[in-house]
């Protein structure tokens, strides 16, 4: 069993969760990342196996532990958990889970896992509600709106401050105009694949996204398409990827 695999789902189940924590997140919120890569050819086994984990984690009601979760159309599959500081790094329930499912049926899961990736990554991003533009308060989970679209702007230490300021005028056109289009906003932390801001823009599907797209475009004119460029011109690099959200391989205890 890899010792990150193990990890991950130590430290998956180290926040006590709520809905509500997941949906209304405080302005400075932390959450820590785990990315699985699958493979192409064993995504249907990875998430079966996934379910089955969740399974035993409702079965067993296995408290102080929750995430949320959602996989991109590049294979990849996202575990979100909220953290207050570094060191809920180190806080654990594993052990719970291991005594009342059985360590060697536990085993026999994780080894099953182990065949689906070749690549797994654990990093920490920071809610930025500042930069965000959801004018009815952050919410990460909309109501029927499980689409996304991920943009990843990425920055280097020398523009970090223009491209902030690049944000804010984006957020202030959106807000002027009363954009339909909400966003949140996530800024890289400790672990991450070089500096960037996560933008996360939720829609019931794509077609529902490229109709808000498209009216938003028509909203903004000339003078909103200045300020996008604007933005995109002090950017090291851009990246556009599509995910849904995975409340199947989500989990938060029982009360």
């Amino acid at each position: 069993m890899k010792t990150k695999l193990r990890n991950f789902f130590t430290m998956a189940m180290m926040a006590v969760m709520s809905s509500a924590l997941f949906a209304q997140g405080s302005a400075n919120q932390s959450y820590w990342v785990h990315e699985d890569v699958v493979k192409p050819g064993m995504m249907a086994e990875y998430e079966a196996v996934c379910k089955e984990l969740i399974g035993h984690m409702k079965t067993h009601n296995i408290q102080g532990a929750g995430w949320i979760a959602t996989n991109t159309s590049d294979n990849r599959y996202l575990y979100v958990s909220p953290i207050a500081n570094m060191a809920d790094l180190d806080k654990s329930v594993f052990k719970e889970l291991s005594e009342k499912m059985g360590q060697e049926a536990m085993s026999a899961l994780f080894a099953r896992m182990d065949k689906c990736y070749d690549t797994e990554q654990d990093y920490i991003i920071h809610l930025d509600a500042d930069l965000s533009y959801q004018p009815g308060g952050i919410d990460q989970n909309p109501e029927g709106q499980n689409y996304r679209k991920f943009h990843y702007l990425y920055v280097t230490p020398g523009n970090r401050a223009a491209v902030k300021e690049k944000m804010k005028a984006v957020k202030n056109m959106f807000a002027s105009k009363g954009s339909k289009v909400h966003y949140r906003v996530y800024r890289s932390g400790f672990g991450t694949r070089g500096e960037f801001y996560m933008v996360a823009v939720a829609a019931k599907d794509a077609v529902d996204h490229a109709q808000m797209s498209k009216a938003n475009q028509e909203l903004m004119g000339e003078d909103g398409g200045k300020v996008m460029w604007d933005l995109m011109n002090n950017l090291l690099s851009y990246e556009e990827y599509t995910g849904m959200m995975r409340p199947d391989m989500a989990y938060s205890p029982s009360n």
